[in-house]
């Protein structure tokens, strides 16, 4: 049914081969494209301030330059683990529906998908291993299991659009910002370059997987979906306050500091920023 509908979409068409001549023409080699310095140095931003979970907070003005400095350095790496963890899941739900009846059209675009996430979380593991010598572990709940049920896929591609944009919002800005040395903005850059096609491709996907849920479902069932994926925006926010990485950055108490972030009027502003574009879309299409 999702098939019928994309295929008598002409704009999702002439999106999808726009789209999938942009990935052929835009193709590098991720193994020759960056440069990677030994060492990064540590008195620097490794992410823009205004990103880091204490900006704007009564936190961050009881912390020295250096400590925020070491935060900074963190809560990247931290960002980085997050998007392994994040990639490797949208590649397993992808790989399980490329060639699979409804997904027929999209999966020449899929193949695409699938390479250019393949080497994110390369470029990605490879940033936390050389300067963090680890990869965060995901955090406890990334599961949130999704429901084996007739809206399975909504809810796959709906959660693999939320991290998509989440990650952008971090990449746009840091693609930007002359603060930060230039393989930090190297790799955001580039991430931020084909996640745009990605998200772009999201949306069209989600819009006709939700069209198609809305007709055999009753308002209870919709109001779970909604649900459901509001629990979702809030974990993958919050899994940006790690206290692992207070702890590696050298400041007591991580778990009290994390507590404190979540409870400060300025997580809520952060968050709506972060998802500002994301909530805008959800809405507009009705399925929160």
């Amino acid at each position: 049914m999702v098939n019928n509908l994309i295929d008598s979409n002409e704009r999702f068409l002439e999106i999808l081969d726009r789209l999938t001549t942009k990935s052929i023409d835009d193709y590098y080699n991720p193994y020759k494209l960056f440069d990677w310095p030994d060492t990064l140095p540590d008195d620097m931003w490794w992410m823009s301030p205004e990103l880091t979970t204490t900006h704007g907070t009564a936190a961050a003005g009881r912390l020295s330059p250096k400590q925020l400095h070491a935060l900074s350095k963190f809560e990247s790496i931290n960002f980085y683990s997050l998007n392994v963890h994040g990639i490797r899941e949208l590649l397993i739900e992808v790989t399980r529906r490329i060639h699979t009846k409804g997904f027929e059209t999209p999966s020449e675009f899929f193949h695409h998908f699938i390479g250019e996430e393949n080497e994110h979380m390369w470029f990605f593991a490879e940033f936390c291993l050389r300067y963090g010598r680890k990869i965060y572990r995901q955090p406890a709940g990334a599961s949130a299991e999704i429901p084996r049920s007739s809206v399975e896929s909504l809810l796959v591609f709906v959660r693999i659009l939320i991290f998509e944009e989440l990650v952008d919002h971090f990449n746009s800005r840091m693609a930007a910002d002359d603060r930060l040395h230039e393989t930090i903005r190297a790799i955001n850059r580039i991430h931020h370059q084909d996640e745009s096609r990605h998200i772009a491709f999201g949306r069209e996907l989600v819009t006709a997987l939700f069209a198609d849920v809305q007709r055999t479902s009753n308002e209870q069932e919709l109001a779970d979906i909604a649900a459901y994926l509001r629990r979702y925006l809030t974990y993958s926010f919050e899994s940006l306050y790690n206290p692992h990485v207070y702890r590696d950055a050298g400041i007591p108490e991580p778990l009290a500091l994390r507590q404190e972030l979540l409870a400060s009027p300025a997580r809520a502003e952060f968050e709506q920023n972060v998802f500002r574009k994301t909530s805008k879309f959800l809405e507009k299409i009705g399925i929160i």
